[in-house]
């Protein structure tokens, strides 16, 4: 899991700008349930039954965990599982499953640049081998990106 803060000074000088600090507790078990056809389906068709009925009905935790999602895809990558358990853990934000399950149905992501993003970091910061960083991206307790998403990576991976 990955743990966010962020501390700014109070005067008017650039070097008083806020500064983000990221500390990653990898090895945690993930415990948040794999996404199925189904429940994406549900998902959407509430999505879909909302807007048909004109009301946007948006829980206030849902536009939390959107924003906190945004925050986060900003910062560093992320796979749509990984921000998941990122959002629900209770190391990270904390938000109930349906609000996180929101955020990351609607953050503006590419998940294949979000994998390769991780893989120049780890091919770049950690020289690992191309097989390595396939493994780290796909495992359970790394980045949990799909083997579609690694692929592309792998793919698209100077040298």
């Amino acid at each position: 899991m990955i743990v966010l803060s962020a501390a700014g000074g109070g005067g008017d000088s650039a070097s008083d700008a806020p500064v983000a600090t990221v500390e990653s507790t990898a090895g945690s078990e993930s415990t948040a349930p794999e996404e199925t056809t189904e429940e994406a389906t549900t998902t959407e068709e509430a999505a879909e039954e909302s807007t048909e009925s004109g009301s946007s009905e948006v829980p206030e935790e849902g536009e939390n965990a959107l924003a906190s999602a945004e925050s986060y895809i900003e910062i560093m990558a992320f796979s749509k599982k990984g921000l998941y358990d990122q959002l629900t853990s209770e190391y990270g934000d904390q938000f109930p499953e349906d609000a996180a399950q929101y955020a990351v149905d609607n953050v503006e992501a590419d998940w294949n640049a979000e994998a390769l993003e991780a893989a120049k970091t780890y091919q770049s910061e950690m020289s690992m081998s191309k097989e390595a960083i396939r493994d780290q991206l796909t495992s359970e307790y790394g980045d949990q990106f799909t083997e579609e998403q690694a692929q592309y990576a792998i793919d698209h991976l100077d040298g």
